[in-house]
């Protein structure tokens, strides 16, 4: 039944014309332990002085002192028995509670009773001369009925997130109204009424009976009493206007086109008339003067003339000098290395074994928290901050059950009703089926070590050690998880007047009830104490209407535990257990798809494991590639001493010992690995060690021997000329990763980390070890000795030298063609297109990682994933958290947080509620559970809940019969208020500890006992939670703005409060890196192209122009790999922020040896310099990294997992095609109109270094 708070009006002193009953007779035929009112038609008698009291407590408003009344003590004392629920719940709003109250004190003691009150039917009473009252008839006014309706109407009960009257109603408070309310709580059948009572509405006489109209109180009014207006949470009309959320921002659009899109289209057709028009303007100026198409443009220097250095600026011979010192510096350590390559390769290993020891002590990083949230960000702190407090967050294992059965079903209630169809899982027999599945999984025996583990040894039961049942988050818990409540039924041979459906409408509705109030009279609540919420176990169904589910989840909590290695090993061991149980589950009526805690991680390392050979096929494609391009065949006869297999398989095992190497020395400083390292950093060294071996190489085999020069003399002249170059790309590369360290997110910060170190070492390596193995090599084939095979010797012959395929093509065809007159304007145009329509986009590229993409394509976790977004109505439960300091023992503190009478209006709770009637803006989809809120009705005296033992001070719950058990405050004018500071903390360790039964439904063991911090002996309150639910949540836009606003929130709340506030939510730590993830991702790139800039000015002699050159083609590759995420469904993520690092690494390899070569030579225009530089470093750089990594990544595409899809082979090759076509197409045209001038004390200097030499006849070509 239902019940109010306080007071009473003043009622008439008109003298009652008789009463309708007075005292009790026999028991309730129809109720057990309740009794029938006696049939009394007698005047009102005296209230005996002991009921005065009472009459006091319940009834406040009838003058006791001399009034005659309708009933006595014992019918007072059964009416306070009665309505104990009801006040639990109701009496949070003083309005409403007193309504209700005059409503049954009017019906139980009115002196009045004749006057609105008819009894209709009557039966012999056991006692003598006494007649039990069976029936009776109560008129009442429907003025007052709706007005007591509408002021109970939004009452709250905070630990169900529901609202009060869909536990009191006996249906879902949006079915409720005024008249079946009252009619439900009358109804013989809810429990509660011994007798009949039919409720009559009227506001006029109806057949010489005048309804009772009493005075009632909106819930905006307060009482006479001193009690305050109901709180905006349990008043709506209180709150004023519903909120409304803002409107969302409208698309950037100008004249209904996309902002972006029309701004780049109109600056890309500016860019193509202002740049077509000069270059048709300056062809027009060189035809007037019969000029070449090779002729200088805005080059006056021609250097040819050039025969001393006095011409050059300061700036260009501190460039020379710097530029010079390099070369002799490599000149010298090259020769030195070929004479004595030894010591260089001994040394050389030693000093890699010795890094590479730190293997040894190698931890790889597979906790997902470690990997993507850094320990310094505000949601890892949150959640140390949570985890420490209230424990860590449960294990959830979850299945989603449908069923292949056409079984749905339509419900008619009894006696009468509109048929209610029920969807085609809530068959009885399905359920039934599913429940023999949820008994077998309980069952699920484990072991670990020597040990057996069950359910119940790992599960979380929140009222243990009581009652240690486990939680099961199921329908089956609303019939205990009993078979034989499931059939349990009330009817004859006729009728079925209640069975599993009655007690399913009434549990979804009531989830918190004891009782369903139908004849079933079954509880809703799970047998692990607490309440079965619909939305959490039900899928697939429509509004609220829970009975159209198409979908059954049931969800196993089990305890976690961070710091327990043992505890969390059974854990893990009986989620194997569990998976392996369902995967080997058959049941042809039904479909399951499952997870479990576990199941995410052990995927994805299967997921590793099944693309080992994946990778492994794509390196050795890449190796043998390597082994054979690196010779250069001039004949048949001389194939196995020209071929270089053996130089090339030593140059990848230094390219693999750089990694090892890097891997070792971070490993000793005790820095983990992370998988993104071990799959990347070998990829991104290979490309780049690649490139620089096939430059030292292919120089090597088209450099002439000088006349009486040796092969080191020669090597090492050779590496003085090439070494700058290595140097430039990989000082640069360098320089850019560990920049990239400064990245707060883990994953990047360790890639960037061991990335830069790798990429150095392998150019330490090169410039050393593998110069040594290039020397012997070179003796080897002078000596015509076999490849591998080197003590086998061909005869005497020696072939000339000749130019390879590929150096020939890129000399005598590409080249000049790329450079041709009518074709650089095309390429500029093509580029500056491809430029705009990236940017264009950019801003369109979706943040996040699809969790969907992370799991192999045949993983059961798939389905999972597919029926959570399908099939579930609520999200993931979110904290509201108040941390350590909080007054809650002052009214102030008290009123910044609660949800009840006299709290702020800008509460927590109150802000909380708000937020959750705009839920889809807002993303709070419920009213927030309060243990303050229910901590102040479990505490009023007009409760039975607070009780204590007289003798010893010791809680008494509310089902306990002892007469040494008082109330914990008194029925004064002060014990009605809140709680004083000593009784605050005196009464709420026993609220914590009080498990719900049906005399006290407040009871805050299982709801509330994680969510308060006891401190100082229990002397004061810590930490605390207020939890409440997020909408479902189906993708990664979905989840970052979950958490947005979550904080927003949050932050309103710190600030009301004048006390921190924070949100919680198991989700957070990981999608945190999406808020900042747009920032991070130009900081880093940013951060990596500054470095590129200010090492290839330095590095290429202080040349200003050519660092910037280098830099925008860089940044156009960046932005052109924007353009392609956006084409192909690439997010923008941490996985695709380290590939954006590491394109941005790789694209100094296209880039930095052409600018180079560009810088260094001394033809006499730019279009000359630019073929030059193109035809001598081009088709290096587009054998060693184009061509190596084509291949290794084409063969990606056969990788079974969706991130190695998307994230490596679609973002691969779009790195290394935009970055071969930006170095070999773009760059040397970009170079053609726009290149530095000539440095003129390089010129001269390189005519005196070259005169004689091969290099003088290649500068007459």
């Amino acid at each position: 039944m239902c019940i109010l708070i306080s007071s009473l009006p003043i009622f008439s002193q008109v003298q009652a014309q008789h009463c309708v009953w007075y005292g009790e007779c026999g028991e309730s035929d129809k109720v057990p332990g309740k009794k029938y009112n006696c049939n009394y038609t007698g005047p009102p008698i005296p209230l005996p002085a002991e009921g005065h009291e009472l009459l006091t407590e319940l009834c406040p408003g009838y003058d006791y002192g001399n009034q005659s009344l309708c009933c006595d003590v014992q019918q007072l004392q059964t009416l306070k028995g009665s309505l104990q629920l009801p006040l639990q719940f109701l009496s949070r709003c003083p309005a409403c509670f007193f309504n209700l109250m005059n409503l049954f004190c009017e019906l139980t003691c009115s002196p009045l009773q004749s006057h609105f009150m008819n009894g209709t039917q009557f039966t012999n009473g056991t006692a003598a001369n006494k007649t039990n009252v069976v029936e009776v008839q109560y008129y009442i006014g429907q003025t007052f009925a709706n007005a007591m309706y509408n002021a109970c109407q939004d009452v709250q009960a905070p630990s169900s997130n529901v609202k009060a009257l869909s536990l009191l109603c006996g249906k879902d408070a949006s079915d409720c109204n005024a008249t079946n309310w009252i009619e439900y709580m009358f109804d013989i059948n809810n429990g509660q009424s011994p007798f009949t009572i039919i409720p009559i509405f009227s506001d006029v006489s109806v057949s010489g009976m005048s309804p009772m109209n009493n005075k009632t109180y909106d819930c905006t009014e307060g009482l006479e009493d001193g009690s305050g207006p109901c709180s905006c949470q349990d008043c709506s009309p209180a709150c004023g206007p519903q909120p409304v959320p803002p409107p969302l921002p409208p698309p950037w659009t100008i004249l209904g086109i996309g902002a972006m899109v029309l701004i780049m289209w109109i600056s890309y057709m500016a860019f193509l008339l202002v740049f077509m028009g000069t270059v048709i303007g300056t062809w027009c100026y060189r035809k007037r003067r019969i000029e070449s198409e090779y002729g200088p443009i805005l080059d006056s220097n021609n250097p040819r003339s050039l025969n001393k250095d006095t011409d050059a600026s300061c700036g260009e011979t501190l460039g020379e000098h710097f530029e010079n010192a390099l070369r002799y510096l490599f000149t010298h350590w090259g020769s030195f290395c070929v004479r004595q390559p030894l010591m260089v390769i001994l040394g050389s290993l030693i000093i890699v074994a010795a890094c590479s020891g730190g293997l040894v002590y190698m931890k790889i990083t597979t906790d997902p928290v470690e990997l993507w949230s850094s320990p310094s960000s505000q949601a890892r702190q949150e959640k140390d901050y949570f985890d420490s407090h209230f424990g860590p967050f449960f294990r959830a294992e979850q299945l989603i059950i449908t069923t292949t059965l056409q079984s749905e079903s339509s419900y008619s209630p009894y006696p009468a009703g509109a048929p209610v169809p029920f969807g085609a899982p809530l068959d009885k027999d399905v359920l039934h089926q599913v429940l023999d599945l949820q008994t077998d999984i309980e069952n699920i025996v484990a072991s670990y070590g020597d040990q057996k583990v069950t359910l119940k040894d790992i599960c979380l039961a929140p009222l243990a050690p009581y009652n240690d049942n486990c939680t099961i988050l199921s329908v089956l818990n609303y019939f205990q998880n009993s078979h034989k409540q499931l059939d349990h039924s009330i009817g004859d041979d006729f009728y079925v007047y209640a069975d599993y459906h009655t007690h399913f409408l009434y549990c979804v509705s009531a989830p918190a009830s004891l009782n369903d109030t139908s004849l079933l009279h079954d509880p809703c609540l799970g047998t692990y104490g607490g309440p079965i919420f619909p939305w959490l176990v039900l899928g697939g169904y429509d509004a609220t209407n829970y009975n159209n589910a198409t979908a059954l989840v049931i969800t196993f909590p089990v305890n976690n535990y961070h710091n327990d290695t043992v505890k969390l090993g059974k854990a893990l061991a009986w989620e194997k257990e569990f998976i392996r149980f369902l995967k080997n589950y058959t049941n042809p009526n039904l479909t399951i798809s499952f997870n479990s805690e576990r199941s995410i991680e052990d995927e994805i390392n299967r997921e590793s494991e099944s693309d080992l050979s994946t990778v492994v096929v794509s390196y050795a494609i890449m190796f043998v590639y390597i082994s054979l391009a690196l010779g250069h065949i001039h004949s048949f006869r001389r194939v196995l001493v020209d071929s270089k297999i053996s130089l090339g398989i030593a140059g990848i095992v230094i390219v693999l010992s750089s990694v090892a190497c890097s891997l070792g020395i971070f490993s000793y400083a005790g820095i983990p690995l992370t998988l993104i390292v071990i799959e990347v950093i070998p990829f991104l060294v290979l490309a780049v060690g690649v490139d620089n071996i096939f430059i030292i190489v292919q120089t090597y085999q088209r450099d002439e021997r000088m006349p009486h020069e040796e092969l080191h003399q020669q090597i090492g002249r050779i590496l003085g000329d090439v070494a700058p170059s290595m140097f430039l790309s990989s000082f640069s590369e360098t320089v850019a990763f560990f920049l990239g360290a400064l990245s707060t997110m883990p994953a990047v910060r360790t890639f960037s980390l061991f990335a830069g170190l790798a990429v150095f070492i392998d150019f330490l390596l090169q410039i050393s070890c593998f110069v040594s193995l290039l020397g012997l090599d070179a003796k080897r084939q002078e000596e015509n000795r076999l490849d591998i095979m080197c003590c086998v010797k061909l005869p005497e012959g020696k072939e000339g030298k000749t130019d390879g395929f590929l150096f020939r093509f890129f000399k005598n065809i590409y080249a000049p063609f790329i450079l041709k007159e009518w074709v650089r304007p095309i390429v500029v145009a093509v580029f500056v297109g491809l430029l705009s329509f990236s940017i264009a986009v950019t801003n369109k590229v979706e943040i996040g990682l699809d969790q969907k993409l992370s799991m192999p394509d045949d993983s059961y976790v798939l389905d999972y994933f597919k029926n959570l977004s399908t099939y579930l109505h609520t999200g993931p439960p979110v904290y509201f958290v108040v941390e350590d300091g909080h007054d809650y023992l002052s009214l102030e503190g008290q009123n910044s947080v609660c949800g009840g009478v006299g709290c702020n209006n800008n509460s927590l709770i109150q802000q909380v509620y708000t937020a959750s009637l705009i839920s889809n803006y807002t993303t709070i989809g419920f009213n927030p559970s309060s243990w303050l809120d229910d901590y102040f009705d479990w505490v009023k005296p007009q409760s039975t809940c607070c009780r204590y033992y007289n003798s010893s001070g010791a809680f008494c719950n509310a089902s306990v019969v002892d007469t040494l058990c008082v109330h914990c405050r008194n029925m004064t004018p002060s014990g009605k208020l809140r709680p004083t500071e000593q009784d605050f903390m005196n009464f709420l360790p026993m609220f914590l500890s009080d498990n719900p039964n049906v005399k006290c439904g407040k009871g805050g063991h299982a709801a509330y006992s994680s969510a308060v911090v006891l401190k100082g002996n229990a002397t004061s309150v810590g930490a605390t939670y207020f939890m409440t639910y997020h909408t479902i949540l189906k993708d990664s836009p979905d989840f970052i703005d979950a958490m947005k606003m979550a904080r927003v929130l949050a932050d309103n709340i710190t600030t009301a409060m004048g006390h921190t506030v924070f949100p919680y939510s198991v989700f957070y730590v990981f999608y945190e890196q999406y808020l900042t993830i747009a920032y991070d991702t130009v900081f880093q790139l940013g951060v990596s192209l500054a470095a590129i800039f200010v090492v290839t000015t330095v590095l290429l002699g202080f040349e200003l122009w050519s660092g910037v050159l280098v830099s925008i083609t860089i940044a156009m590759i960046l932005v052109n790999m924007f353009g392609v995420m956006w084409l192909w469904d690439i997010s923008l993520n941490a996985v695709s922020l380290v590939n954006l690092v590491m394109s941005c690494g790789i694209s100094v390899e296209f880039c930095s040896h052409i600018v180079r070569a560009f810088s260094i030579s001394v033809k006499s225009t730019r279009v000359e310099r630019a073929e030059e530089a193109l035809a001598h470093m081009g088709s290096s750089v587009f054998s060693g990294i184009t061509l190596t990594k084509f291949g290794g990544i084409l063969i990606l595409a056969l990788s079974k997992s969706q991130i190695f899809q998307i994230f490596y082979f679609r973002m691969y090759l779009a790195m290394v095609l935009l970055g071969a076509t930006h170095g070999l197409i773009f760059l040397p045209v970009l170079l053609s109109y726009a290149g530095p001038s000539v440095n003129k004390a390089k010129v001269f200097a390189a005519n005196k270094r070259y005169a004689g030499t091969e290099r003088e006849r290649l500068l007459n070509f």
